[in-house]
């Protein structure tokens, strides 16, 4: 007999989540043990339900995806935490993948590729959209000056929103000199000389977004 595959749901749209549960249901093998409607919940719910795979949004309220995987994952090394999101920037991946999710799926991935990924992260492999293996394959590839660490890709999210580097120090809660320090290494690292040039670069390449 196949082993039974408990699985939590980490969503804030309840239609989301009534399809995702609806669409396991189909599989045997597959059992939808719970439903986390913030980033906060879904940490709780890991820790107390135990379950073998966690699917979860980036997007969440109280506490965003990425967050709640670092929680989870210091909590309980050994948890699987699949990302299911429409979001597929680097910066979206960078920031999941460094938090330590065990995989990264979109939410148009075809069911049968999203009960094979559910399936592989219970045996602890990862799981990845073709795009998102593409855009890792790509950043690896890369020279290395041209990667951004996951806090440089912050600071120039929130200089793409306008902020200046005191607010942006206050968001982050770190001092108005390292933000500075961060912009130059990320000014290097794409090879431009101003703030308006960096964010022009990082849309176009698909490093941040601002449509959230």
């Amino acid at each position: 007999m196949s082993t039974v595959i408990r699985v939590l749901i980490a969503d804030d749209h309840p239609v989301v989540r009534d399809g995702i549960r609806a669409v396991l249901g189909t599989q045997p093998d597959l059992d939808v043990i719970g439903e986390a409607t913030t980033g906060s919940e879904a940490v709780d719910l890991a820790r107390n339900l135990r379950p073998d795979v966690i699917l979860m949004d980036l997007q969440m309220p109280r506490l965003d995806g990425p967050g709640a995987i670092a929680q989870i994952r210091a909590r309980d090394p050994h948890a699987r935490v699949l990302v299911l999101t429409t979001y597929d920037t680097d910066g979206d991946i960078t920031r999941a993948v460094e938090a330590g999710a065990t995989g990264y799926l979109l939410k148009d991935t075809p069911r049968e590729q999203l009960f094979g990924a559910i399936r592989a992260a219970a045996r602890g492999e990862t799981a990845l959209s073709p795009s998102v293996a593409t855009r890792l394959l790509a950043r690896m590839r890369a020279p290395q000056a041209e990667a951004l660490t996951s806090r440089e890709i912050d600071v120039l999210t929130a200089v793409a929103r306008g902020l200046t580097n005191r607010e942006i120090g206050r968001r982050l809660h770190i001092s108005e000199a390292t933000v500075k320090t961060h912009l130059l290494h990320l000014f290097a690292k794409l090879d431009v000389a101003d703030r308006t040039a960096a964010v022009t670069v990082a849309i176009e390449r698909g490093i941040i977004r601002l449509d959230r």
